[in-house]
């Protein structure tokens, strides 16, 4: 909760911002959406099959449903808490640092009016929780990533299911228009990752939070010995690797997706200030 006062510094609860590209914030156009905007007088032109009949009743007069488009304001944050980002060489691991940003974005969203949902993908079930606006829902997130986070410390052992299945379920959440915000080091990404990418990016607005420790991103020179689940073993030369050669954002940029780095070697006030691009991505 104490990341809060970060997504403060540029949102406010209560003072809604118009979008200035479509995807992932309030819009207070008036139009044929799922949520009720207000309950009015009757005016010549209106749509007959949007009478609300209480109203009508109880005042004598008619009175009309006006409907709020809610297409471009459900936002949905993706945590990856697969074994493989219970992983951390400087501060935090990998998952707790997707889990701050995830955080941070979604505050500022439900601070510009938007719905906030979650999925958190472990090894099981992923933990979903419905787009809904306002502080309570915000805060019913953070419960929920919290214990997602808590289980899949205890399932730590095993291996990592593929993402591509998770990806295509939290589009599937979302209304067309939404926004997806993906974050994850993209181990495992599975067979159709790429295909499933494509296909979301043509309903819904895609961001991925590319989360990295200090080892991958510049790892000290040597040789390192490493052994895998499956029982593999070996060594492995380190070398100095910048940022713009990582072939994970190079993927993801080949697929026309907005990426975020974000090391987890840095703490959240480091990181809001990048995640301040999403608010103009949206």
């Amino acid at each position: 909760m104490g990341l809060r006062r970060l997504a403060g510094r540029s949102a406010r609860f209560g003072e809604r911002r118009l979008p200035a590209r479509p995807g992932g914030v309030v819009t207070r156009r008036r139009g044929r959406g799922s949520e009720v905007d207000d309950v009015r007088l009757w005016t010549d032109g209106d749509d007959i099959r949007h009478i609300d009949k209480n109203a009508t009743a109880r005042t004598g007069e008619l009175h009309v449903r006006t409907f709020r488009d809610e297409r471009e304001r459900a936002v949905l944050l993706v945590a990856d808490f697969r074994p493989a980002m219970l992983f951390g060489t400087r501060r935090a691991f990998r998952s707790v640092a997707a889990a701050e940003a995830l955080a941070i974005v979604g505050w500022r969203a439900a601070a510009e009016g938007g719905r906030i949902g979650l999925l958190a993908v472990g090894t099981g079930d992923p933990a979903f929780v419905r787009p809904k606006g306002g502080e309570r829902a915000m805060s019913a997130v953070i419960g929920v990533m919290a214990r997602a986070h808590a289980e899949a410390l205890s399932e730590a052992d095993r291996s990592d299911p593929p993402l591509d299945a998770a990806l295509e379920t939290a589009v599937g959440a979302l209304p067309r228009g939404g926004h997806l915000i993906l974050a994850s080091g993209l181990d495992e990404p599975g067979p159709r990752f790429d295909d499933v990418l494509r296909a979301a990016r043509a309903r819904v607005q895609v961001t991925v939070l590319l989360v990295a420790d200090a080892f991958e991103r510049s790892a000290p020179a040597g040789a390192y010995a490493f052994m895998t689940r499956s029982g593999r073993a070996g060594w492995l030369g380190g070398r100095r690797r910048e940022p713009e050669q990582d072939p994970r954002r190079a993927r993801l940029v080949s697929l026309g997706v907005p990426v975020v780095p974000v090391d987890a070697a840095d703490g959240p006030e480091r990181v809001a200030p990048l995640l301040e691009r999403l608010d103009a991505a949206r």
